[in-house]
C-alpha cells in the first residue's frame, strides 16, 4: 500500500472515533499517536491515535479526536513515523524454560557432537552447579546426522552429572554419572511411550526419548523457588524485547505458578500468561478441576484454565506417531505417549469444569488419536461449551483429518518457524507424498480453522519477526529456499498478523482483553521501526522492535540510538515513556 493511500484511509475514518463507555469528564493518562497504527479491529483497521486510561484503551481515532480526553496530567507519546501494532501474542511458549535456558549450556545450532562436548566442558568449568544442564543440540545438523553416544561426554566430564536436552525437548543425552545417579543400567526397561537408545551390547547410549526421559529427570534436583523467580524475570525481558505482551504457557506446574504469583504480588510480572497445567501431574490437575478456572487474575496477568497433554513425540527424534513408518527409519512408526482413552478421560472431566484441553500432536497418527478423543468426548457431552480445545503443533496431518478441526471447533496451535527449522530433513522423514500434509497452514485456513501462531520457545527463538517471516515466506533468515518451501501453504500477511494477535488471543481466551487495539481492552502494544505488512519479505528480519507496552506501561525500550525522540524521554516510575505533557 502506498503511503498516500494509507494516509487517505486514515483521514477517511477519522470522523467517527470509537470510544469505551466511561464516566464523562475523565481524562486520559496517555495519548499515543503515530504515522501507522494497525488496530487489528476489522471495523477500524487504521488509526492516527488512541487514548489510554487506567491501563486500558479509552478511545481510538484521529489526533483531533483525542482533544476531548486531554487534560493537565495527560502524557503524550508522538511516535512520528514509527509503526504501532497490537501487542504480540505467542500462543505456545514455554515461559520458565525460556528463562532457565538462558542460564544453561546453549547448544543451539552446534554443528558437531565434538563441539557439544567442548561447549559443555567450558560451561562446567565456570559453573558451581552440581548438575550441568544444557539445551538445543540437534543431530540433524551434524555430519553423520546420528544420535550421539555418551562416551565422549562421560570421558570429558566423569565426576559431575550432565544432562543435555535435544532442541525439541523430546530427547536428552545423559553422561555416565547422570545415569548412575538415576539408577539406569543395561537392564532398565523402557517405559510405555518412551525409548532408551542402546548400543550393540544392549547398554544405554545415553539418549532417552520421550517418556524415557523421566528415568533421568527424576534424579535431577528441581529448580528452587528463587531460581524459578529468576528464570521468570529473564523470560519477561526476552519476551518483551520481541514485542510479546501475552503468551500461552504449556505444561506449568504448581512451583511455576508460585513463582509467577510472587512476581504478580510485587507488581513485577508484566506479561499476560494463559497457563496450561501439566497434564502429567494428576494431583495438580485434580486440584484445579475441583477448584475451577482462574480467569484474568491480577489485572489480567494470569489465567489458569487449560490442561496440556502429550500424545506423541517429535519428528526430529523420530518419536512423532505416524500412520506409516518413517521413510528414513522403516521399522519405526514413532511413540504414543497417551492412548485415546486417556485423553478422552481428561477431556470429559475438563469440559464440565470449564477447562480447555491443549494436546501436543505432531505425527499424523498422533493428530488422529487426539481428534478421535476430542470428538468422542464432545459427543458424550449434552451441554454446549465454548471449549476452544487446541492441538499443539498439528504438524503432520492426513488429508481426511484436516476438515475435522473446523467441524469440532478445534484450534490449530502451530509454530511457523518449526517449518523453517525442519525443512532440511522433513522430507527425508516423511517422503514426498506425506510431506504435503506437513506444516499445512493454507490447507487448514482454507478449511475454516484459525491458526494460533507461536514459537515453542526455547525450541525456537522467541523472535516474533522470524515467526511472521516464516509464515508469509516459508523461508529461513537468509530468505532460502528461493520462492519458499512448498509455498502453496503460505499465509497471507493479514493471516500471519491475525495468527500473532487476534487469533492467538482467542486461543488463549484473551480475545475480550487483548489481541486488538479497541476501547475497553488493555493498552498492550508494540512499536516497530517499519511495517512488516508493507515491506519486502527479505526486509522483515531487519525490522526492529523499538518499544513494548503492557497496560499502557513501557516494559521494553530499544537502545536509545534506535528509538524515536519520544521514546528517549524519561518515563514514569514503572517505565512508561512519554513525550511532553499536554
Amino acid at each position: 500500500m502506498r503511503r498516500s493511500t494509507l494516509l487517505a484511509g486514515l483521514a477517511a475514518v477519522a470522523g467517527t472515533p470509537i470510544a469505551a463507555s466511561a464516566a464523562p469528564g475523565r481524562r486520559a493518562d496517555l495519548i499515543v499517536s503515530a504515522a501507522t497504527i494497525r488496530t487489528g479491529d476489522p471495523s477500524w483497521p487504521f488509526a492516527q491515535a488512541f487514548a489510554v486510561r487506567d491501563g486500558r484503551i479509552a478511545l481510538v481515532g484521529s489526533r483531533g479526536d483525542m482533544r476531548a480526553l486531554r487534560g493537565p496530567g495527560t502524557q503524550s507519546l508522538d511516535l512520528g513515523n514509527a509503526v504501532v501494532w497490537p501487542g504480540l501474542i505467542d500462543a505456545h511458549l514455554h515461559f520458565l524454560a525460556v528463562g532457565l535456558a538462558l542460564h544453561e549450556v546453549d547448544l543451539a545450532h552446534v554443528a558437531s557432537y565434538e563441539e557439544v562436548v567442548r561447549r559443555t566442558v567450558a560451561f562446567a568449568n565456570g559453573s558451581r552447579d552440581p548438575w550441568i544442564v544444557g539445551d538445543g543440540w540437534d543431530q540433524n545438523l551434524w555430519p553423520d546426522k546420528q544420535f550421539p553416544n555418551h562416551a565422549a561426554l562421560s570421558a570429558a566430564i566423569p565426576d559431575r552429572p550432565v544432562v543435555l536436552h535435544r532442541v525439541d525437548g523430546h530427547a536428552l543425552l545423559a553422561n555416565a554419572k547422570a545415569m548412575a545417579l538415576a539408577g539406569v543400567t543395561a537392564s532398565t526397561a523402557e517405559p510405555s511411550g518412551g525409548r532408551i537408545l542402546r548400543d550393540a551390547s544392549g547398554a544405554p547410549t545415553g539418549v532417552f526419548v520421550d517418556n524415557a526421559m523421566g528415568l533421568i529427570g527424576r534424579a535431577i534436583p528441581p529448580p528452587s523457588h528463587a531460581q524459578l523467580v529468576r528464570a521468570s524475570e529473564a523470560a519477561l525481558k526476552e519476551c518483551h524485547r520481541w514485542g510479546l505482551t501475552a503468551v500461552g504457557d504449556p505444561g506449568v506446574d504448581q512451583n511455576g505458578l508460585d513463582a509467577y504469583e510472587e512476581l504478580l504480588r510485587e507488581g513485577r510480572y508484566t506479561l499476560r500468561n494463559h497457563a496450561m497445567l501439566a497434564g502429567s501431574d494428576d494431583e495438580l490437575v485434580a486440584r484445579w478441576l475441583q477448584r475451577g478456572p482462574q480467569t484474568l487474575a491480577h489485572g489480567g496477568r494470569l489465567s489458569v484454565r487449560a490442561i496440556k497433554l502429550y500424545v506423541d513425540g517429535a519428528l526430529g527424534s523420530r518419536g512423532a506417531a505416524l500412520l506409516a513408518p518413517y521413510s528414513d527409519d522403516p521399522g519405526n512408526t514413532g511413540l504414543l505417549r497417551l492412548t485415546q482413552a486417556q485423553i478422552q478421560s481428561v477431556c470429559e472431566r475438563a469440559l464440565p469444569a470449564g477447562f480447555q484441553v491443549c494436546t501436543h500432536a505432531i505425527g499424523d497418527r498422533g493428530n488422529r488419536v487426539v481428534l478421535d478423543a476430542y470428538e468422542a468426548a464432545l459427543r458424550r457431552s449434552r451441554a454446549v461449551h465454548d471449549h476452544r480445545w487446541r492441538i499443539e503443533h498439528a504438524q503432520v496431518l492426513a488429508p481426511d483429518d484436516i476438515p475435522r478441526f473446523a467441524r469440532l471447533g478445534v484450534t490449530a496451535s502451530m509454530q511457523t518457524t518449526h517449518q523453517v527449522s525442519d525443512m532440511p530433513w522433513a522430507q527425508a522423514r516423511l517422503g514426498p507424498q506425506r510431506v504435503l500434509g506437513a506444516y499445512a497452514w493454507r490447507s487448514l485456513l482454507d478449511s475454516g480453522v484459525p491458526i494460533a501462531n507461536g514459537t515453542d520457545a526455547p525450541v525456537e527463538a522467541v523472535n516474533s519477526l522470524r515467526t511472521f517471516h516464516a509464515a508469509i515466506a516459508r523461508q529461513n533468515e537468509a530468505n532460502q529456499p528461493p520462492g519458499g518451501w512448498y509455498p502453496r501453504q503460505r499465509m497471507t500477511r493479514d493471516e500471519a498478523f491475525k495468527s500473532m494477535t487476534s487469533w492467538a488471543a482467542r486461543a488463549c481466551f484473551l480475545d475480550g482483553a487483548a489481541g486488538t487495539l479497541e476501547p475497553g481492552k488493555y493498552a498492550d502494544f508494540v512499536v516497530l521501526d517499519r511495517d512488516p505488512m508493507r515491506i519486502a519479505p527479505e526486509e522483515i528480519m531487519s525490522t526492529r522492535v523499538l518499544a513494548t507496552f503492557s497496560g499502557g506501561e513501557r516494559v521494553y525500550a530499544a537502545p536509545i540510538a534506535a528509538a524515536p525522540p519520544a521514546l528517549r524521554a524519561r518515563g514514569r516510575r514503572n517505565g512508561t515513556c512519554c513525550g511532553a505533557h499536554a
